[in-house]
């Protein structure tokens, strides 16, 4: 009679490692959680419980009078307009701007591999300017033009544009150095402007990449107009922060439904595009 012996499990011969960057990382975090005066369980609270509850309560049922929501509309579409108007101007300086940086696309590549100290010092200079650009957050551009401009659309339009241009210009020159260069290099080898190369060659290997990313940031413009209502950008945000200050909590639970729904739709046009694209 034979017994059939019990399969030894190997043991991970990475586990001492796991639990020491496990370890590691507690370490670090916990300093940071305490430095930032993180403490969830006050949200446990009696007292917090109590003011979740009624703030919530006050949410139900969401206001649906057709004067305001006639008014949300108006404020809905203005918030689509600003992103996508600051998103159009953002691409506008983007694209020349990647196009720069991106050393794939350098003619003074082309034979030597070298690029040139003019092109290094001009594709630094537009690196530091990106940098610049999407290192203030479009709040504070906005908190900015607001000064400028005045209240108004046209302030929230210029810092969606400034922020999401350099933004922009530093993921698109990252996708398309990312790619297979063999298309774009062909036509640079074969006397092509960058142009040209960029367009038949880089942007084929990269454009599903490419669009969802822009969709993406799409949707980030459309919440980030959002905010900079607050601050007197205008549109939705705005109607919400005249409502959170008069304590309507219906009204607040109506355009909740329609953020959620405005960013679904942005979803939605990402899967559709990229599907095209396939």
């Amino acid at each position: 009679m034979t017994t059939s012996a019990t399969p030894v499990i190997p043991s991970d011969p990475a586990w001492r490692g796991r639990v020491t960057a496990i370890v590691l990382m507690l370490i670090v975090l916990w300093p940071l959680l305490t430095w930032s005066e993180f403490k969830p369980w006050i949200l446990l609270d009696a007292q917090s419980l109590q003011a979740t509850g009624m703030f919530l309560a006050s949410f139900l049922p969401p206001a649906h009078a057709p004067d305001f929501l006639l008014l949300v509309a108006e404020a809905t579409w203005q918030t689509i307009a600003i992103a996508t108007a600051g998103m159009t101007l953002a691409l506008i300086g983007a694209v020349p701007l990647t196009i720069l940086i991106n050393e794939r696309l350098s003619v003074s590549r082309l034979g030597t591999g070298r690029t040139g100290a003019l092109g290094r010092i001009v594709r630094q200079l537009m690196r530091w300017l990106l940098v610049l650009l999407r290192s203030v957050p479009e709040l504070v551009w906005a908190l900015l033009l607001v000064r400028i401009v005045g209240l108004g659309p046209t302030a929230g339009v210029l810092a969606i544009a400034l922020t999401y241009c350099g933004m922009l210009g530093k993921v698109y020159a990252e996708i398309l150095e990312s790619s297979d260069p063999h298309a774009s290099d062909a036509l640079l080898n074969n006397g092509s402007g960058r142009l040209a190369a960029l367009l038949y060659g880089a942007l084929p290997e990269s454009a599903s990449e490419l669009v969802s990313y822009t969709v993406y940031r799409w949707e980030c413009a459309i919440r980030g107009s959002v905010v900079m209502g607050f601050v007197g950008a205008g549109g939705l945000g705005q109607r919400m922060d005249e409502s959170m200050k008069m304590l309507a909590g219906g009204e607040v639970a109506t355009m909740l439904i329609i953020f959620v729904l405005l960013v679904a739709s942005a979803d939605l046009v990402s899967k559709l595009l990229r599907r095209r694209l396939a």
